[in-house]
């Protein structure tokens, strides 16, 4: 069903066998009044959920490249020509874990990952090899499209608001304007969505930063008990700060989130 007026149309269409009902706007001459467009790589063989996601996509300001197979994916993402990928687990010639995995002995490309709904264990495996996000299908793309501008906001910071200032916690210096992280003076190779959660744990260092907090202000989206995502990349941020039961960079609150010791730090400014 299409419903036009003056500059635009709206469309009702169904992604799939799920039967998903989108309402979406195939925007009119308004869209070619944008200043930049923003080139999206869409990794997934189902041809139609391409074609629907880049109908979707394009008027939000985004110019969407559709590929269809895993290895194709993997050198397009390597290609340096797009801000972030949308990447799907079930690929033919390559899984999208195993582009993940490319991509990220190389990239630092913000990847949001696209697994079936109830596997947890693609979310977690997504999560663990270096994913942003992930979103479960069939999905509405509208929350796609949330979910990329917030990768997006904590990849490429906020316009012209100002940098922060250089953060440093004990042996941990995380520097906003370059986007790099060092502990006792050697590189942390963090994703965007770590760097960002370390960005506000280090912030707040010394006071409980909540999961609903986290979940907020780094996913940019609405706290679910169920989600461990936030969990997920604390884990991997204290492995790779070489974390261990006797020293512990992040500490974890039972029942309501993390907490940088800022008593660590000042131990050790005091041995110094």
């Amino acid at each position: 069903m299409t419903v036009k007026s003056a500059s635009n149309q709206v469309k009702l269409c169904k992604i799939g066998s799920a039967a998903l009902t989108i309402l979406y706007w195939v925007a009119g001459p308004r869209a070619n009044r944008m200043k930049s467009v923003d080139r999206i790589l869409v990794i997934d063989d189902d041809v139609e959920l391409c074609a629907l996601v880049s109908e979707y996509l394009r008027p939000e300001g985004f110019q969407v490249e559709c590929i269809h197979d895993g290895r194709s994916g993997l050198a397009r993402a390597l290609s340096n020509e797009h801000l972030m990928a949308v990447l799907d687990v079930m690929l033919p010639g390559m899984n999208g874990f195993d582009v993940l995995r490319k991509i990220r002995d190389t990239s630092r490309l913000p990847v949001v990952l696209l697994t079936a709904r109830g596997e947890d264990v693609d979310r977690i495996v997504g999560l663990e090899i270096g994913a942003d996000d992930y979103l479960p299908k069939p999905f509405n793309p509208r929350e796609l499209v949330a979910r990329i501008r917030a990768v997006l906001r904590r990849t490429r910071g906020q316009g012209e608001a100002a940098v922060p200032d250089v953060l440093r916690v004990g042996d941990i210096e995380l520097d906003p304007a370059t986007r790099t992280v060092s502990h006792d003076g050697k590189p942390v190779d963090l994703t965007s969505v770590e760097f960002s959660v370390l960005q506000v744990l280090l912030r707040e260092a010394g006071r409980v930063v909540t999961r609903e907090a986290l979940v907020d202000e780094v996913l940019g989206r609405k706290f679910s008990p169920f989600d461990r995502s936030i969990d997920m990349h604390v884990s991997k941020i204290r492995r790779k700060l070489d974390d261990s039961d006797s020293e512990e960079h992040i500490k974890t609150i039972r029942g309501s989130g993390y907490i940088f010791a800022l008593a660590r730090a000042v131990k050790k400014s005091a041995a110094r």
